[in-house]
């Protein structure tokens, strides 16, 4: 049994292959659809020697499989918002005290302690629901914060606003984290000059708005709130890590969690640096899940492992994930 510590005391590449490699033979021997998944492709534990050679599975199974590799009781489960008649993802946790110290740990490797900041959540399309791990992120934060102004806003931008512009004026560390077309219909209606805050988007319009390209909402974002940078998250259901970006459009990572991108042709063939491919992550504090999963964003890593992201595939687009019928 691996000892889920040591996911979070990494400290150089070498320790966070050793222990991608050991959490590898953990789900291969432990969660029964991914080692089916393996087994059609001929890759056993002897066959893996480095990242390159483990196995991703298509993040599509997510939605179609239960993906464990342990007995233990669901503590929650996450959910996808997906769109009207598709099947949603399900993220099954076992053990939610995993995802706190990823968020909260990862958080802190790129911006100090959550509890330095005022969190402000404007995140409508995901508390308009039940499962999402956003929310729960957030909640969370808010909680941690020891200041008692953070909190979620819904409908109130009026008093959001309000609140916003004082916290920043009276020089308070402020963290506006927010979906992308809330933050649109934010600054659409008010205007800002913010110095001591934090505009970070989580993506996605949600088909509340025509979808746009990250430098085109970044640069109105920033115009509109006054602010030099629009910083990123980059998460999703099926993991329990995040990478952020500081405004550059290029993503890092927490050291349990990595990028490498796949051939868009051949999707067991891993790409060099710098190449355009699919995201497949890395994700070690998802071991009683899986660790290892194809996306179906399109991206490119840097030699100093950043990446950023380009787009998605469309679902006619995608190669090799025929293994569907398992």
């Amino acid at each position: 049994m691996i000892d889920s510590s040591a996911i979070f005391n990494i400290k150089n590449q070498t320790e966070f292959e050793d222990l991608a490699l050991q959490i590898f033979k953990h789900q291969f021997n432990n969660n029964r659809v991914y080692r089916s998944f393996c087994d059609l492709l001929y890759k056993h534990p002897s066959d893996v020697k480095t990242i390159q050679d483990i196995p991703f599975l298509p993040i599509q199974f997510f939605k179609s499989h239960k993906i464990l590799s342990n007995k233990n009781d669901i503590e929650t489960t996450f959910t996808s918002s997906g769109t009207t008649g598709n099947l949603t993802s399900k993220h099954h946790v076992t053990d939610l005290k995993i995802y706190e110290q990823s968020f909260t740990k990862g958080f802190q490797q790129f911006y100090g302690s959550v509890e330095d900041y005022v969190v402000l959540a404007l995140l409508p399309s995901y508390l308009e629901r039940e499962g999402s791990s956003l929310i729960y992120m957030a909640n969370a934060m808010i909680l941690h914060s020891k200041h008692t102004e953070s909190g979620f806003y819904l409908n109130n931008i009026s008093e959001l606003k309000n609140t916003l512009i004082k916290l920043d004026a009276d020089g308070k560390k402020v963290l506006l984290i927010g979906v992308s077309f809330a933050l649109l219909d934010l600054v659409e209606t008010y205007q800002f000059n913010l110095k001591n805050t934090i505009i970070m988007e989580t993506g996605g319009m949600k088909g509340r708005r025509k979808e746009l390209i990250r430098e085109d909402l970044h640069k109105k974002l920033k115009a509109d709130f006054g602010v030099e940078t629009i910083h990123s998250e980059y998460g999703m259901t099926e993991l329990l890590s995040q990478a952020y970006s500081n405004g550059n459009g290029l993503f890092n990572c927490p050291n349990w969690m990595r990028i490498l991108t796949r051939d868009t042709e051949d999707a067991l063939s891993i790409q060099p640096p710098e190449k355009t491919g699919g995201i497949n992550v890395i994700d070690l504090a998802n071991i009683n899940s899986c660790s290892f999963v194809a996306t179906q964003d399109l991206g490119r890593i840097y030699k100093n492992g950043a990446f950023e992201v380009i787009g998605r595939f469309d679902n006619s687009d995608i190669r090799g994930c025929n293994l569907m019928v398992l």
